[in-house]
């Protein structure tokens, strides 16, 4: 038998504690993908990796889907890229513990047929730039589709942070592969749309305000409750104890009869 288990009441330690663990779990999980960048950086030193990447309108590059977000072309280009998915990364698996794993296969492989249909034949693309762009737009859709505190705060983090990849989805700088920009940020608003209600809405603080209207609604209904119990009901019919009666003459004024007194 399934029982629902109550949402944690906000600033509680319950709930202090329910967000520290998603902030860790999100933290542990995005070190480990940029260490396994890192580790994918070393080993291209020492055999040929283009046959991993990307490369356009050919059915062999169809592994670089799979592979490519994992490959760097130089200790810049994995910097940046693995700053921006600690950052982003951890961002998205606290506020969306739910949402994010599930969005994660859908960014990658967005973001690299992107690269695949998009880019110009002859070249590789590689690098996890896509990917990051995937989880920002992830993160600002989300904001502006569930609209709660959390997902609102999230939204202008990422785009405080990283509002630019809205400019770097167009063709902006040679050698960059915008193509793979624009797979993941479609990806990336695909996924906020059809992964929105995966994760409950989180427990909402109820401010001193709202307290006091219930506890006025509460009195009126329990006074009302009170009135019905000692007063009877108002009829909804009144029976006509009384009619006059009509003169014989058309617009003529009715007369009441006293009798007299003795």
């Amino acid at each position: 038998m399934h029982l629902p288990m109550p949402e944690p009441v906000p600033d509680s330690p319950a709930q202090r504690a329910l967000d520290r663990r998603r902030l860790q779990r999100a933290l542990t999980a995005s070190l480990g993908f940029v260490l396994l960048m890192t580790i994918a950086f070393a080993a291209q030193q020492v055999f040929d990796w283009r046959w991993l990447a990307i490369a356009p309108h050919r059915w062999s590059g169809l592994v670089g889907v799979v592979f490519a977000p994992l490959l760097h072309g130089s200790p810049g280009h994995l910097g940046a890229n693995a700053v921006s998915l600690l950052l982003l990364g951890t961002l998205a698996g606290t506020v969306y513990p739910r949402a994010t794993p599930r969005a994660l296969p859908l960014l990658w492989i967005g973001s690299g047929l992107g690269a695949w249909m998009l880019g110009d034949a002859g070249s590789w693309h590689l690098g996890a730039s896509g990917l990051t762009h995937g989880l920002m737009f992830l993160v600002f859709t989300l904001g502006l589709l569930r609209r709660d505190r959390p997902a609102i705060a999230a939204a202008m983090i990422a785009f405080f942070l990283y509002g630019g990849m809205l400019l770097t989805v167009l063709p902006h700088e040679p050698g960059v592969s915008w193509q793979a920009h624009l797979g993941g940020a479609m990806s990336g608003v695909l996924a906020a749309w059809l992964l929105r209600r995966c994760d409950p809405l989180p427990a909402r603080r109820r401010y001193s305000w709202e307290l006091e209207e219930d506890l006025a609604a509460t009195a009126q209904a329990a006074a009302a409750a009170e009135r019905s119990q000692f007063e009877p009901a108002r009829p909804p019919q009144v029976p006509v104890l009384w009619e006059r009666e009509e003169t014989t003459q058309a617009g003529a004024p009715v007369v009441l009869p006293f009798t007299q007194r003795r």
